[in-house]
């Protein structure tokens, strides 16, 4: 057995990710056990904190998805109980989790994003629909992408080819979150890069390419096997792999990242990638692309979250002797 002691993972929650990172959850349990570490799974309920107050974990690994999972929240409590954790800290996950003041973050720090417009749904409703999704398509033209300005697995996300399909798209987008985002659609190569930190510093793992068979990579793409087609590492030039991963490690830096992110981008004709939202909780299921990009790096999943894990426990002894 490991030396590590017992540990937590986090995952479920009430968000509309809730299945997905039960599977996520159940992955990285197995992963960690085929290591040698002790595993307990746990939901967030209210069970929660008095379990971990009368019992303490050497660490929790959070898994939940969504905005219970990645808005900071969650870590805001296990800080308060004193309870290391896996992953970035509650203010870096607030950047990260709103995907405009994310793109504003990164784009400061000279990365590459598509224009965008952020609309939340009472300003949507009170001025007008029309007359403001005119001016939306004046500014950024057609295609648009259109998605919650929080949230993940692509829910309440299309992308808008004609005027006449935009107000359906505002509406699917509002089901998930009262601000939507409105961005340039950039044609190109889909592609994640997962970024992780052992202790040596942040490192770029191999670009994991996506091609939905339907052509749009969405909830069904992402999670129903065979529905999209991983190519690991992504079919890219040499310059275009380094310039994606010198682009994942500019947004994990500048928001402020920690142990673990995953940063979606679209690399044009051109061969430039663009910043499109990072993950701070990414998935970890069968079809997720962080174990993906792990094995193409010849990277074993449950030894890395156990030194994720392990580097967590080390955070902590300087504050709790302190």
């Amino acid at each position: 057995m490991s030396d590590l002691g017992r540990v937590v993972v986090l995952a479920g929650g009430l968000s509309h990710e809730r299945e997905v990172s039960l599977r996520s959850g159940r992955r990285v349990s197995e992963a960690l056990r085929d290591v040698g570490v002790e595993v307990e799974e746990r939901d967030a309920d209210a069970g929660l904190i008095p379990s971990l107050q009368a019992d303490p974990p050497a660490a929790v690994f959070p898994l939940l998805h969504g905005v219970a999972g990645e808005d900071g929240a969650l870590r805001e409590v296990l800080d308060l109980l004193e309870v290391p954790y896996a992953g970035s800290t509650p203010a870096a996950c607030r950047s990260a989790f709103d995907k405009p003041v994310a793109k504003t973050v990164v784009s400061a720090a000279g990365v590459r994003t598509p224009e965008s417009v952020v609309l939340p749904h009472e300003t949507f409703r009170e001025l007008g629909a029309q007359a403001v999704l005119d001016r939306i398509v004046d500014r950024l033209g057609l295609p648009l992408v259109v998605k919650p300005t929080r949230g993940g697995s692509a829910l309440g996300c299309s992308v808008v080819h004609d005027v006449s399909e935009l107000p359906a798209a505002m509406v699917s987008c509002f089901a998930y979150g009262d601000v939507s985002l409105l961005e340039r659609h950039v044609a190109g190569t889909e592609v994640s890069v997962t970024v992780v930190d052992v202790g040596d510093g942040p490192q770029a793992l191999p670009a994991v390419e996506i091609v939905p068979d339907s052509g749009v990579y969405d909830y069904a793409a992402r999670y129903n096997a065979g529905a999209t087609e991983f190519i690991a590492p992504a079919r890219l030039g040499e310059e275009s792999a380094a310039a994606c991963a010198q682009m994942a490690l500019a947004a994990h830096e500048a928001l402020g990242l920690r142990d673990l992110s995953r940063s979606d981008l679209i690399v044009d004709a051109d061969g430039q990638p663009w910043f499109l939202e990072v993950n701070v909780a990414p998935g970890m299921t069968e079809t997720s692309l962080v174990p993906l990009a792990l094995e193409s790096a010849g990277l074993d999943l449950g030894v890395v979250c156990r030194e994720l894990l392990d580097a967590a426990v080390r955070r902590a002894v300087p504050a709790r002797t302190a």
